[in-house]
């Protein structure tokens, strides 16, 4: 059997683990999914946020950012009741208003992956830590992200949930270097 990272635990973990953490993704979509999910997970589990994440899908239009942009009321009433999903206030509302701050990168771009990738000239970074205790919750280039992102309106893109993004869309490659990962193509 393969080593992994140790914090890819539970089948679903593993799952995530293995077929999507660290590798780099470019489709607007899935980065703005990854973006609201990394934003939900705030003061909880990623664990908690992966078992709710196909509710979420449902709940917010298959993350589609134009249709959520358009949320009404009536939507947030609708999530409101959503047992599926994390029933905050601040972070539904989040939800949308980065939907809206999302189109406006990509009107400004031409794509949201060309705004975010320009942070790395288009090249992940790959880091060589040995433990997960190694890896650090924010880094400098984390903060000059949240800090563009804040500036533009986003909510819920503190420092240390931009580096959980860069990680999850593989801006960043933190796997440890005994896992099989980490010397694998994507």
């Amino acid at each position: 059997m393969s080593e992994r990272c140790e914090w890819a635990k539970d089948d679903l973990m593993v799952q995530y683990h293995d077929d999507e953490w660290g590798i780099p993704v470019h489709d607007d979509q899935k980065l703005f999914e990854m973006l609201i999910l990394e934003g939900a997970q705030a003061g909880l589990s990623w664990s908690t946020i992966l078992k709710r994440r196909q509710t979420y899908h449902k709940a917010f239009s298959n993350f589609d950012p134009l249709k959520v942009s358009k949320y009404t009321q009536k939507e947030v009433n609708r999530l409101f009741q959503d047992k599926g999903i994390i029933r905050n206030k601040l972070k539904i509302q989040s939800t949308i208003n980065n939907a809206k701050q999302f189109l406006l990168i990509q009107k400004e771009f031409g794509s949201f992956d060309a705004y975010i990738w320009s942070f790395v000239n288009n090249k992940p970074i790959k880091n060589n830590y040995k433990k997960l205790k190694d890896i650090p919750p924010s880094t400098t280039l984390s903060d000059e992200i949240s800090k563009d992102l804040k500036k533009r309106g986003f909510n819920f893109v503190g420092s240390t949930i931009c580096y959980a993004f860069m990680q999850a869309v593989g801006i960043t490659n933190d796997h440890t270097t005994n896992c099989f990962k980490y010397k694998a193509k994507n």
